[in-house]
């Protein structure tokens, strides 16, 4: 392990806005914060999650266009975090937090209700296997355990593959949308908070793809049904070599 990410580990450990729990503490003696967000930012805000962080972009932007909620960036690739942790940390941001976890244990971490909305952005497309990706049932189920009712859900994608799949399994399952438009630099021109890039999403721009984007409410309501993916396309391109991805031409782009 490189000296570098050695001592953003050791960074992580002095920040305050950073919570990073093993899972044999987990297991043991549970999350302290888990119903008690509150106590920690100091008021009754409501709680927006950004499910894989990476460098925490939306995390930090998000908090700071909107001061009167609270904003937990999760992840578990720390060293990633560093960056908006390190950013929240140095500009004393009242309102953010980074969880450094899994997310499949977010219910070990937040309370029934504790969490208003969620923001997925660019994650892996998981197309082999429905059950990892973060907009499946599997998933959908475990933001409702720790979401009061109605939870709105953003997702932003580079994946045509993803967008589709997600798109279908919301009008399957009847759950409302609220925005869904394939290009969203095209269609939502001036939008400030969509505007708000990740790192790996200027790379995708870079090489010439359209970003997806999908708002809707994750109600509590209904079971949810899982779909049929098998007729979706898969995304070509994330088949290539690094040295292949960095020519756009060589994308099979959806139009």
């Amino acid at each position: 392990m490189g000296k570098n990410k050695l001592k953003k580990f050791r960074d992580m450990e002095t920040f305050d806005c950073v919570f990073q729990c093993p899972f044999a503490q987990l297991k043991a003696d549970g999350f302290p914060l888990k119903g008690k967000w509150a106590s920690h930012f100091g008021n009754d805000n409501p709680i927006v999650v950004e499910l894989g962080c990476g460098k925490g972009e939306y995390t930090i932007g998000l908090s700071r266009r909107y001061p009167d909620r609270n904003f937990v960036g999760i992840d578990i690739k720390g060293a990633r975090m560093w960056t908006g942790a390190s950013q929240a940390h140095r500009e004393q941001l009242a309102n953010v937090a980074f969880l450094r976890t899994s997310i499949e244990l977010i219910p070990h971490f937040f309370g029934a209700g504790e969490v208003s909305e969620f923001w997925i952005t660019f994650p892996d497309p998981q197309m082999k296997k429905s059950s990892k990706r973060l907009t499946s049932t599997r998933f959908l189920d475990l933001y409702r355990q720790v979401s009061g009712d109605n939870p709105v859900v953003n997702l932003k994608t580079d994946s045509p593959f993803l967008y589709t799949y997600t798109r279908r399994l919301v009008i399957a399952n009847g759950l409302e949308l609220l925005d869904d438009t394939p290009d969203l630099y095209a269609t939502h021109i001036g939008n400030d908070i969509l505007s708000i890039r990740t790192f790996y999403e200027q790379q995708w721009l870079d090489r010439g793809l359209s970003i997806k984007y999908l708002r809707f409410v994750l109600n509590h309501s209904t079971p949810l049904v899982e779909i049929d993916d098998s007729d979706i396309e898969r995304d070509s391109y994330r088949s290539f070599s690094r040295g292949q991805i960095q020519q756009p031409h060589l994308f099979n782009r959806e139009q």
